[in-house]
C-alpha cells in the first residue's frame, strides 16, 4: 500500500553526500526523469524499473517541479514491473517440448542436458512474451527539511533496489538506513548522546555492525514498556519537536502482538503470541527462558487520534503502520488540490505519530542510560519471574 493508505509499512534512510553539479528543487525533474520508468505492456521484455508519479504510477513523465515537489516534500514512486511464469506452467510445457524432441530424434532415448536448457529457455521466452506484467509501486517521500526518506515497503530486496536507483539518479547521494543507534543519537541531548555513546558495542562506524551489536536498543526497548503496559499507567509526555505542543499527554502500550527470539536446545527458537494479552502470562514465561522481544505491536493514543505498528526491532521498520484515516474525494471539482491537501493531511498524520513514537522512545533512552537503569532492570526481573 501507498503513503497515503491508512495502513503501511514504512522505512527511513537518511540522505548522505552532495548533489554533484545540480539543484535539487530545480534538476529533480530532469533526474528523474533520466531513470523513469519504461512500459513493457507491447514488448517482450521480463522486468522493467522506474520512477512515476506518487499520485499516478501510470505517468511518468516529469515536466517540472510540481510534478514531484509539494513544500519541503520530494515524491515519487518507484514502479517494478514484471512478467512471470508459474512454476508449473513452465514444468508442463518443458515436459511436451521434451516429449516432441524424443518423437523427433528416435536416437536419443532421453533429452541431452544441454538440449533441454535450451528448450527450457525457448519455452520461457514464449510463456512470457504471452504473460502480462505485474505493477507493483512503492512510494517515495523526501522530506529535505529534516532529510528523512519514508520509503513503503519493508522487503530487503526492493529496498536494495531503491538504494541503487536513487544513487543512480542523484549523483553524489546515496540513502543509509536510520538505524535504531542513529535514530536513539537524533533523539538525545548532548549529555545523552555522550552516554549512548559509551554504551555502543560496537566496534566502528559501520552501520550494519552499530546495528548487530546494539539490538539492546529494540530489545530492551520493548521489555522497558511492556513492563509498563503491565505495571503502570501508561501514561508519558511528548518530549520531542513535531505538530503535537511539547509536554502534550499521551498513552503507549504493547498489546496484540509479540515476537521473542533466543537460544533452545535446537538452536535459533521463535515465540510468536497473538492476541489481547490480560496479564502476559505466556510471554513472561518465554521471557523467564531468556528469550528477548525483537517485535511487537505498540499502540499510541493522543486525544482522539490512535494509532499502531508492528516495531522491527533489529532495525526499527515499522510494520502495518496504522493511523486515522484519510480519503480522496473522487468527485472533487479539482483533483489535483483533492491529492495535495489529502497528501499534506496524511503526512500531518505520520508526523503525529512519529512524534509520538520517538517521544516514547526518547522516555526509555532517558531511563536507559540513566543512573536509576540497574534498579528498574532488576524490578522488571523480578516481574517477569513472578
Amino acid at each position: 500500500m501507498g503513503i497515503l493508505a491508512n495502513t503501511v509499512s514504512i522505512c527511513h534512510f537518511r540522505v548522505q553526500g552532495e548533489l554533484q553539479n545540480f539543484d535539487l528543487y530545480d534538476d529533480a525533474p530532469g533526474l528523474l526523469a533520466r531513470q523513469a520508468f519504461t512500459p513493457i505492456d507491447e514488448s517482450a521484455e521480463e522486468i522493467s524499473i522506474g520512477w512515476v508519479h506518487l499520485d499516478d504510477p501510470k505517468v511518468h513523465h516529469f515536466a517540472d517541479a510540481s510534478t514531484c515537489f509539494r513544500e519541503q516534500y520530494m515524491i515519487f514512486s518507484m514502479r517494478r514491473d514484471q512478467r512471470k511464469v508459474p512454476a508449473a506452467l513452465l514444468k508442463e510445457q518443458v515436459d511436451k517440448a521434451c516429449a516432441a524432441f524424443l518423437a523427433e530424434n528416435s536416437g536419443y532415448t532421453r533429452v541431452p542436458k544441454q538440449k533441454r536448457e535450451d528448450l527450457k529457455e525457448a519455452v520461457r521466452a514464449k510463456l512470457l512474451a504471452k504473460a502480462l506484467p505485474d505493477p507493483k509501486t512503492y512510494d517515495v517521500v523526501w522530506d529535505t527539511q529534516s532529510n528523512l526518506v519514508t520509503f513503503t515497503t519493508l522487503s530487503p530486496k526492493t529496498i536494495e533496489i531503491l538504494e541503487d536507483m536513487f544513487k543512480k539518479t542523484f549523483e553524489g547521494l546515496r540513502l543509509v538506513a536510520f538505524i535504531p543507534y542513529e535514530r536513539a543519537y537524533s533523539n538525545l541531548n548532548a549529555l545523552g548522546q555522550q552516554r549512548l555513546k559509551e554504551a555502543n558495542r560496537a566496534g566502528g562506524d559501520n552501520y550494519l555492525e552499530l546495528m548487530k551489536e546494539n539490538q539492546w536498543l529494540g530489545t530492551d526497548f520493548m521489555g522497558w514498556l511492556l513492563y509498563l503496559t503491565m505495571n503502570e499507567a501508561s501514561e508519558y509526555r511528548v518530549n520531542r519537536p513535531g505538530p503535537l505542543q511539547e509536554n502534550e499527554p499521551f498513552v503507549a502500550y504493547i498489546n496484540d502482538r509479540v515476537v521473542l527470539v533466543g537460544e533452545g536446545e535446537g538452536g535459533t527458537q521463535m515465540i510468536t503470541v497473538n492476541g489481547s494479552q490480560d496479564r502476559f502470562n505466556e510471554v513472561k514465561s518465554a521471557m523467564r527462558c531468556r528469550k528477548l522481544i525483537t517485535e511487537a505491536t505498540i499502540h499510541l493514543e493522543s486525544g482522539d487520534y490512535h494509532y499502531s505498528l508492528i516495531l522491527k526491532g533489529e532495525a526499527f521498520h515499522f510494520a502495518s503502520f496504522t493511523s486515522p484515516a484519510v480519503r480522496i474525494e473522487r468527485d472533487a471539482d479539482d483533483q489535483r488540490l483533492e491529492h495535495e491537501a489529502v497528501f499534506f493531511e496524511r503526512m500531518l498524520l505520520l508526523d503525529k505519530g512519529l512524534q509520538l513514537f520517538n517521544s516514547l522512545f526518547r522516555t526509555f533512552l532517558d531511563a536507559r542510560l540513566g543512573s536509576g537503569w540497574g534498579e528498574l532492570e532488576q524490578t522488571i526481573a523480578e516481574w517477569v519471574s513472578e
